[in-house]
Parts: structure tokens; C-alpha cells; sequence
């Protein structure tokens, strides 16, 4: 049987990016710049496109790290400031958190001045309480250029009020069994100024991004949830190469079918 041909990683379609991509990944320390947190990478590379993760509540940046390693692998800088860590954290502060480390990462020098980040193609993503406050900083950052938030949980400052200043592309996944989102997710969508796609994923609850097993288990519920980590990798990675990469061969496909989703049609207020 002949080898299926592989399509162009240059101009990779949504079904190739089901997979890890082709870049070996490289993991780096924020501290050094004065800020705790982790970056994942390339190991090399030119004018990439950078993106800062916010984690959910009390959650810590390690549940992350299969999501920050697929997105690298496809060219992806993301950076996960580690702030906020208690049980009452500032969600302007985290907000105000993720704007900062795109900066230290726009403007330093990376794996010893092999990759460098294009300031101008940066984006947020956001999980829970990180989602609301990756809105929080978008409303305010006008390097962002692109949003994706994973059920998103209201803030305060509003979230959801602040989603009508965003003018730039954004992302929501919402999970169809999540309790705790009180539909957060999809009420930021819907007061989206900018253009928006809502997707339903099938039976996640609210905490499914987060990886491995964790204490917050027992007080907020299961996390771990493969259907809507891959459904995040696949649609956050073709969402930011089309709208940081100049991957504009993937604007269709976003509004695709993807397995485990529903696309839900939004009604802006």
C-alpha cells in the first residue's frame, strides 16, 4: 500500500494538526527575568509567534504542560507566568500578569538568542479564572492579537463586560458538563466586540484542561479530561497560526466540524 502523503507543514490543514507538530520543543525559566513561571518552545526559530497561558484557580502551571508542548511543537512561544497562587488571587493582577510576560519574552533573548518573538504577533489563553482574566488583559493590551479561552469563569473586574471592548479574534470552548462556568464561556462570547467563534464540547466539566491528578480534585471536581485537552490543542493551534502565523488556509477549517464539538451560533449583545 502506498504512504499516505503528508500535507505541508508550512501549510498544514486542521487534520495534521491533530498531531504533535514538527518543532523540537525546548522548556525555559521565567525567573531569570524576575517572574515565576515557565516558557515552552521551539528550539530555534525567527520572529515567532508568542502566546501567555493564565491557569485556573489555584491550579499550577504543571497541569499545562502537554498543552504548552503541543502548541511549541508547532512553532508556538507560550509563556505561563506562575502568579496569583492563593485561594483569593487578584484577578486584575493575573491579567495585568500575562501582559507582562509577553513582554519579558518579546524582549529578551531566548534559548541563548536562537529564537526571538515578533512583538506584534502575541495572543492570551486562558482556562477557567485564567480565561476571564486573558479577557481582562486583551480589553487592555493592544499588543493582543488574538484570544482563546477554555471555560472561562467570571472576574473581577467583569470579564464579560470587558469582552465588549475586545476588538481582536477570540476562541471559546464551553463545556457541555461543566457546572461551575455558570455559562461564563458563552456570555463573554456573546459580548465579544471582535469577530468570535462559541464551540460546545461534549460532555467536559470545568476543570478537564488541567492535567494529572491534583488536591483541588476533591474541592472542585475531575480535571484531566482527554476530549476537551485535545479539542483545545487542535483548535487553540490552528486558531493562533491563522491569526498570528498567517495561516489563513486554516480560516475555513476553524469553522469546520470538530470532533467532540458543537459550534454554537452567537448572537452578540
Amino acid at each position: 500500500m502506498a504512504r499516505r502523503q503528508q500535507p505541508s507543514v508550512e501549510r498544514p490543514t486542521l487534520e495534521y494538526l491533530e498531531h504533535l507538530g514538527p518543532h523540537r520543543v525546548a522548556v525555559g525559566d521565567l525567573s531569570a527575568a524576575g517572574m515565576d513561571g515557565v516558557v515552552y518552545g521551539p528550539v530555534s526559530g525567527r520572529k515567532l509567534p508568542a502566546v501567555a497561558l493564565g491557569r485556573g484557580w489555584l491550579q499550577p502551571v504543571h497541569r499545562y504542560v502537554n498543552t504548552m508542548r503541543y502548541l511549541a511543537s508547532w512553532g508556538i512561544v507560550v509563556v505561563a507566568p506562575q502568579t496569583e497562587r492563593g485561594p483569593l488571587p487578584s484577578h486584575a493582577g493575573l491579567a495585568r500578569d500575562l501582559s507582562v510576560a509577553l513582554r519579558l519574552v518579546a524582549g529578551g533573548k531566548l534559548a541563548g538568542g536562537l529564537i526571538s518573538i515578533d512583538a506584534r504577533r502575541v495572543g492570551l489563553l486562558g482556562h477557567s479564572v485564567g480565561g476571564g482574566a486573558a479577557v481582562l488583559a486583551a480589553s487592555s493590551d493592544p499588543a493582543v492579537k488574538a484570544v482563546v479561552t477554555v471555560t472561562a469563569a467570571e472576574t473581577r473586574p467583569s470579564a464579560i463586560a470587558a469582552a465588549g471592548n475586545v476588538l481582536v479574534p477570540g476562541l471559546h470552548l464551553v463545556g457541555a458538563g461543566d457546572a461551575m462556568g455558570n455559562e461564563d464561556g458563552a456570555r463573554i462570547a456573546r459580548s465579544w466586540a471582535g469577530p468570535v467563534q462559541l464551540r460546545r464540547v461534549k460532555k467536559a466539566e470545568h476543570l478537564g484542561l488541567a492535567e494529572g491528578r491534583h488536591w483541588t480534585t476533591a474541592l472542585i471536581g475531575n480535571g484531566d479530561e482527554k476530549r476537551i485537552q485535545q479539542a483545545t490543542r487542535v483548535l487553540a493551534t490552528a486558531f493562533f497560526l491563522r491569526h498570528l502565523g498567517d495561516q489563513d488556509q486554516l480560516a475555513d477549517e476553524l469553522e469546520a466540524k470538530v470532533a467532540g464539538t458543537i459550534p454554537e451560533p452567537i448572537t452578540q449583545s
